[in-house]
């Protein structure tokens, strides 16, 4: 099975699972103009995993077509959920060929569901590839796409100690001034994230940066964090 067989068999198989109640809320619930087909996450997660165990992909050239061509030519936002799923193969994990793959989705996926899920992606390149990504990143926090700045300031959300403080410092602050909501809610939850390791440090940043950060990235920078004596 090539990999264009491989993508017309998980479109066949989220058709067949498709709940048109269900879509019609997901897509309200969304603000989106792509259809739905009203597949769960999990199920779409479940149906791409079915569909690589049958006929896996011999590489990573042939994932990204894969994935890219489901997402290019997707009509329901579930086949989009469905390229992002292709792309958590140990195929590609820590290839950096994925990195253009990644910034198609950001740039033509833009809106919060499908960027948000190829964060996780980004924040594994960069703990392979620091010396790849880590300009990469700090390229994008500047872009005037601000999905793309977004996506730099996730990108290491869930890297505890493996965080790069220094990055994140200065992907946040490059976004201080920025009013789009979006924007504003990744610095609170990069931040708020990041306190879990380090609360000391995210103190330190709130109180360095508090006149420029937003109210609704400080409240979300300290919301889990105690009150000091």
């Amino acid at each position: 099975m090539g990999h264009s067989d491989l993508v017309a068999a998980i479109r066949a198989r989220l058709t067949a699972a498709a709940d048109p109640v269900r879509a019609a809320g997901a897509q309200a619930y969304l603000k989106s103009a792509m259809a739905q087909l009203g597949v769960r996450v999990p199920e779409v997660r479940r149906i791409v995993k079915a569909e690589v165990a049958a006929a896996p992909l011999a590489s990573g050239d042939e994932l990204r077509s894969a994935a890219l061509e489901l997402f290019r030519t997707a009509t329901y936002r579930e086949e989009r959920y469905a390229a992002i799923d292709l792309t958590a193969s140990k195929l590609v994990r820590t290839d950096l060929a994925m990195v253009p793959v990644y910034e198609e989705i950001i740039r033509t996926g833009a809106w919060w569901d499908l960027v948000d899920g190829v964060e996780d992606r980004l924040g594994r390149l960069l703990q392979a590839h620091r010396e790849v990504l880590t300009p990469v990143l700090l390229r994008w926090s500047a872009d005037p796409d601000f999905w793309i700045r977004r996506a730099s300031i996730t990108a290491q959300l869930g890297a505890k100690s493996n965080t790069d403080t220094g990055l994140l410092a200065t992907v946040i602050e490059a976004n201080l001034a920025d009013r789009e909501f979006f924007i504003r809610k990744a610095i609170g939850w990069a931040l708020r994230e990041y306190a879990k390791t380090d609360p000391a440090w995210v103190r330190q940043f709130a109180a360095t940066h508090g006149a420029a950060l937003s109210p609704l990235s400080l409240r979300e920078a300290l919301r889990n964090l105690p009150a000091e004596d």
